[in-house]
């Protein structure tokens, strides 16, 4: 399980197995790999065709022997990436039989592991949530995010284990139904209910970015915790949505509206209106306001927020329009009725075309 050296700082030849590689950030991750040359092999449950180049186990993780495929293989790796998200046993049963056969283990999991309210700039060094454990069924989203870390770190060791902690994650692939919504909703045209302030930073990660600086995490051997998403800054609001609106035709009308309105019309923020939570909140404090410089100073770099926009369009093109949707996540967007109706009574907002 060593690498072979390929001048400073760089090494190819890594042999790397992903828990998953279908969809959004697992398939990320291997289109990547694949792209350094690496030698790749998926466990997943076979629901979604593996991207060509890869050698595939067949196994369900929920299920009793669902390892097994993975326990009878002779196979042996520089480095694994788990991106589980439901009942942490899970990870546990996979990190503890790997923990002999791989040089490292990444578990993408969430800043989500923050104790709420996490306040402005915190680092990864802030509070986590209690009552998380390796051992347990599914619970939250976030207790189950800490214990996929706990299970990690118990099998591989603190000096073994990355803990890549993801806020919003955008791109290519996308299974979460945030960035798909607003392009849609902006190839449809028309007045597009806007949510100011245009100027409100936001910071997201596109899950191409979010597989670059995994790999190189794995390559560098490095360990412990690191906030991944984009620096503050990065990208605002209205940067996102005028994006949104240019690549698909330029039909839509952008109708900036105060918070305050939008909250008192009982719009739900971040559900129904993807990705914009109020500024001066708890929400964007802990969704748009972490401090990332660990992750800049180990090689996160994030490419324009322009870019991540229209590759997502074009995926979303070719698969006519309709991107998938996980099952265990809730369908984002707002009910166009009650988008008319806020423009309406908000007489029409600041507009703006794309």
């Amino acid at each position: 399980m060593f690498p072979r050296a390929a001048g400073p700082g760089r090494v190819t030849g890594m042999r790397l197995l992903v828990l998953g590689g279908t969809e959004f950030v697992g398939r990320a991750v291997v289109e990547a790999a694949l792209g350094r040359g690496w030698e790749v092999t998926l466990l997943h449950r076979g629901r979604h065709q593996a991207p060509p180049g890869v050698r595939t186990l067949l196994g369900d993780r929920t299920a009793p022997g669902g390892l097994a495929a993975l326990a009878g293989d002779p196979g042996a790796w520089d480095a694994v990436v788990d991106t589980w998200s439901a009942a942490p046993r899970a990870v546990r049963d996979a990190a503890r039989l790997l923990r002999d056969r791989a040089g490292r283990y990444v578990y993408v999991s969430s800043c989500s592991v923050y104790a709420w309210a996490p306040p402005a700039g915190y680092t990864e060094e802030a509070p986590v949530v209690e009552g998380a454990s390796a051992d347990a069924d599914r619970t939250d989203y976030a207790r189950d995010k800490r214990g996929g870390e706990l299970a990690a770190v118990d099998a591989f060791g603190a000096d073994r284990s990355v803990l890549v902690r993801a806020g919003l994650i955008l791109g290519p692939y996308e299974n979460v139904g945030r960035l798909p919504w607003w392009l849609n909703r902006m190839a449809r045209g028309g007045p597009v209910l806007a949510p100011g302030p245009r100027d409100l930073p936001l910071q997201y990660v596109d899950a191409r970015d979010l597989a670059e600086w995994v790999l190189g995490a794995a390559e560098r051997e490095l360990s412990g915790p690191y906030n991944l998403i984009s620096p503050q800054g990065h990208t605002t609001t209205g940067e996102l949505l005028r994006a949104c609106a240019e690549v698909t035709g330029g039909t839509a009308e952008l109708r900036w509206t105060e918070p305050g309105v939008i909250l008192g019309a009982g719009i739900e923020p971040w559900t129904q209106l993807p990705v914009w939570v109020p500024p001066d909140s708890d929400l964007h404090d802990a969704l748009h306001s972490a401090d990332v410089s660990r992750a800049v100073a180990t090689g996160l770099r994030c490419r324009p927020v322009a870019e991540t926009v229209a590759d997502t369009w074009r995926w979303l093109q070719d698969l006519g329009g309709t991107a998938p949707q996980r099952p265990d996540r809730t369908v984002k967007g707002l009910d166009p009725r009650v988008e008319a109706k806020v423009l309406e009574g908000a007489g029409g907002g600041d507009s703006t075309t794309s």
